[in-house]
């Protein structure tokens, strides 16, 4: 996610679920290229495995930070095909592509010759461009797409089970407004029972989790993570390790000394605290407690007391199911 899975975020999502597979935020060939913003593909050790999202649409471009990814030690490397923000359609590159499968096609095959990690896709379901008659998102154009994908090499598609409508919402209203058809990733599935299909969309619960995986092989899960990182720990009591339990304190303690050590690095404290806004949501005094962190002047002095200062603001709850609560 843009702007928000940092590698801050990352290393403090990590601490919520141990056994996840993490994603970078979408980062662009150019970026790496020719801006030659390498710190964009810096990660915690502790994050593995951790998958790197590229964007981008030049196969030759694409090989090249394909490697760059394995030799940064990523664990696999993901094409966006699914970003609609106008952004990334001037660039050619995002949901746009699902128009152009034989280019994403090449995409895949010269990754594949550049690394030896897996090189995945992320898509939607299809595409509705504002103004234009073509129907490209039915699953006759979705199942093109697929096959091309999967003649291609491909043994792993990520599906946000939407389409993309380019031109008349903005990538919020993306993610809420058009309809979820999780049967169409099921239909893919039965079409081609060796690709590897992870269902995304809509996702807020153990219930929504957990139901598709008696066709899927697996979910991705976006914005409820980061809004609800408890979410991510129940997830790895219920699918990884049921004796799995968080101790949000200890996670909170571990990324204070996270934070120490990236302000010594010359990292800004509101880039850090900003991950840690939503860690408390439901608690008693977590409404204080964002409104402490929130603070501009202290944020602006770097004064990690803030930090802890906002912690005290939390009232002590009693134990619930996979979640453990240390006073102070």
């Amino acid at each position: 996610m843009m702007a928000w899975t940092d590698k801050h975020c990352r290393f403090l999502l990590r601490q919520y679920a141990p056994s996840s597979l993490l994603f970078t935020e979408m980062v662009t060939t150019g970026a790496l290229l020719h801006g030659k913003q390498l710190h964009l593909l810096e990660f915690n050790e502790c994050e593995h495995p951790v998958a790197l999202q590229l964007g981008g649409n030049d196969p030759v471009a694409m090989a090249e930070c394909a490697a760059m990814a394995e030799e940064f030690g990523y664990d696999e490397v993901n094409i966006n095909v699914g970003c609609p923000s106008d952004r990334v359609q001037k660039g050619t590159f995002g949901a746009c592509l699902m128009r152009e499968p034989e280019l994403v096609a090449a995409c895949v095959k010269s990754m594949q010759t550049a690394c030896s990690i897996p090189v995945t896709v992320k898509s939607r379901t299809g595409i509705v461009v504002k103004g234009s008659a073509n129907t490209d998102d039915n699953l006759a154009f979705l199942m093109r797409f697929v096959d091309t994908l999967v003649d291609a090499g491909c043994s792993r598609l990520y599906l946000h089970a939407r389409i993309a409508v380019l031109g008349g919402l903005s990538p919020a209203q993306n993610r809420d407004i058009p309809p979820l058809t999780p049967a169409k990733g099921e239909a893919i599935k039965l079409r081609h029972p060796q690709l590897e299909l992870i269902l995304n969309g809509g996702i807020t619960d153990i219930t929504g989790a957990t139901a598709p995986l008696a066709w899927a092989d697996g979910v991705m899960i976006g914005r409820a993570a980061y809004h609800q990182p408890r979410f991510l720990s129940q997830l790895e009591q219920h699918l990884y390790d049921s004796n799995f339990q968080l101790d949000e304190h200890q996670v909170f303690h571990r990324y204070v000394d996270y934070m120490a050590t990236q302000l010594d690095a010359g990292v800004k404290l509101n880039v850090l605290t900003k991950h840690l806004l939503h860690c408390f949501n439901g608690r008693p005094g977590a409404r204080r407690f964002r409104q402490i962190l929130s603070d501009a002047k202290r944020l602006k002095a770097n004064d990690l007391n803030l930090v802890h200062e906002a912690l005290s603001a939390l009232e002590p709850l009693k134990d619930q199911p996979g979640v453990r609560h240390n006073a102070g």
